[in-house]
Parts: C-alpha cells; structure tokens; sequence
C-alpha cells in the first residue's frame, strides 16, 4: 500500500505521522512545493521510527510526482489554511487552482488512484475534482464528515461526562459552519438515546459548539487545526488500504440520493478497498431533511462560483 500526502505543512505531517503508526502503509510520499519541505518533514517523522515502532519508508518530495507512481491513495491538503475570521468558502479562489493541478499530476502518475480531498472549501473542492478528473465517484472523497463527527463525539463526551468511546454520533451536511448537520436525535451512549441523559437544550448546544468547532480552534491558534483533521484523514486511509468497510460520514457525489444530485456534501458511507463502497441512506426526519436541504443549496452556491474560474 503506497499513500501519497500532498502538502507538508501541519494537516498533512500529521496525516503522515497517524498513517505511518498505524502501520498499514508500505510507503508514504510526502510532497510540497517548497524547496526541501517535505524531504525535512519525511526526515524528521523516520527519525521517530524506531522509537514509534513502525516500518512505513516516508519521503519527501519538492513538488516531484514521479516519486508519487503507483499510489493507491493520495490525500490533498494542499492550499491556503484558514485565518481567524475566515470562512472556509473565502479560500475558494487560491485553492481551486491548487486542487486541480495536484489532482491532474497526481491521475498523470497514478491513474488508478483514489483521491481523498481535504482542502477547503472541501465540498466544493470535492466536487471540482470530479469535474475536472472525470473518475468514477467511489475514488473521489471529501473528508469533512469524519472530522466534523469526531469533533461531534468529543462535545458530546464533554456533556455527557463519559469517554469518547462510550459516544456515537454523526454530522452530515457540507463541511461549514453553517451547513453541518448534527444528528443529536440520532447521538447515543452505549446505544442508549443521549437524549435519555441530556436535555434538548444541552444537545442543542452541542449541536452549536460543533458547527464552530473549526472557527473556535482558528481563533485560539491562528490557523486551522491538525491534529484531528490528521487523524480523520488517517482513518479513511486505513479503512480503504485495510479493506475495512467501515461507515464514515465523507463528502459524496449524490445522484438522487437524499434527493439530492450534482452536488457533493457529507452522508453516511461505506468505506473499502474500491473507495466508496456505497452510499447509506438513514431515515431523517422532517427537520433533519430540511437542514440538509439548506445545508446543499448553500454548497451549490459556493459551487457556482466556480463557474466563473474557467478550471473545466
């Protein structure tokens, strides 16, 4: 299993370093179009091997994707990160050519690649990579479900006053501050109804803490978070090198499901070794429906401005 990691900069070093201790990767390349970047980061994280236990070779690579040949996954993190009072829709501009380029050299190497989007806006981003690629839609994945849910989890453990693996919960919709979707009514404790244990109003500020949980971490550190997105990107990872066909909320191309088309925005997915495995369809209610139906018209706005880019 070979993975290449497309920027170096701290959303990707973490995704390397999370894939490289899990252990289920041969190889991961890490590219970066600054001078020697990648190279020190693949230097310094295989200098921790021997005291991490694991045998994954990383490198590194100055924008180089002759080195990336024969990937079976690559993630794109690649892009301008988030500024205290950004939205992730502002960065649409820079990132859009970014993603498209890495994408075309990435399928130029590897055309048999599964291709896991991380830069933001990640919908939108998402879904110019299936515009511009033309891949069949189970190689192309957004990740912002798996993140925005594990952030559900942990606001959710925090209520509770439980560890994090007592909690299940998942956040569907675009990966936004306004367009995510948690499923409180769905969020449970050891299969018990966190509604059994919480009152509407906490789990609606749950609901409220999640949605911001991105802009909260940019306010206190300056920029987007890593750690978690690492360790998202990571999980997505070995779920489709290990062929574990684990369910993730991921960012999907919709033709009809959900009654949604031509978009792509987080749902329920099964993951495996061909990528998306298959899209679950859970029965929402009324309220639920109508969240994600706002939560996608605000994801094809933002997509309309790709229109005016001339990227495909």
């Amino acid at each position: 299993m070979k993975v290449t990691v497309v920027g170096a900069g701290a959303v990707g070093a973490s995704c390397a370093e999370y894939i490289a201790i899990k252990n289920f990767a041969s190889e991961v390349v890490l590219v970066d179009i600054k001078e020697n970047f990648a190279e020190g980061k693949a230097m310094d994280l295989m200098q921790t091997a021997s005291l991490n236990g694991f045998d994954t070779k990383i490198v590194g690579s100055t924008n180089d994707y002759s080195k990336t040949a024969g990937s079976d996954v690559a993630v794109i993190t690649s892009g301008i990160p988030r500024k205290p009072g950004m939205t992730r829709e502002e960065l649409i501009g820079i990132n859009a050519g970014i993603v498209k380029t890495v994408s075309e050299n990435l399928i130029k190497h590897s055309p048999n690649v599964i291709l896991i989007i991380v830069s933001n806006p990640m919908d939108t981003m998402t879904y110019l990579t299936h515009k511009i690629t033309g891949l069949p839609k189970n190689r192309i994945i957004g990740m912002g479900g798996a993140l925005d849910s594990a952030r559900f989890k942990y606001r959710l453990s925090e209520a509770l006053g439980c560890p994090a693996s007592d909690v299940e919960g998942m956040v569907i919709g675009g990966h936004s501050d306004k367009g995510m979707v948690p499923l409180t009514r769905l969020a449970s404790r050891n299969s018990v109804r966190a509604s059994e244990f919480l009152s509407e109003q906490r789990l609606a500020q749950v609901a409220a803490d999640t949605k911001v949980g991105g802009a909260t971490l940019t306010g206190m550190l300056g920029t987007s978070a890593w750690y978690a997105p690492g360790a998202a990107v990571s999980s997505l990872v070995q779920a489709i090198a290990c062929d574990q066909q684990k369910m993730f909320p991921c960012s999907a191309l919709l033709e009809g499901e959900y009654g949604l088309s031509d978009l792509t925005i987080g749902v329920p997915v099964i993951l495996g070794k061909n990528g998306i495995e298959r899209i679950v369809e859970i029965d929402l209610d009324e309220n639920e429906k109508g969240l994600l139906a706002e939560s996608a018209a605000g994801v094809k706005a933002t997509n309309n401005l790709l229109s005016d880019m001339d990227l495909f």
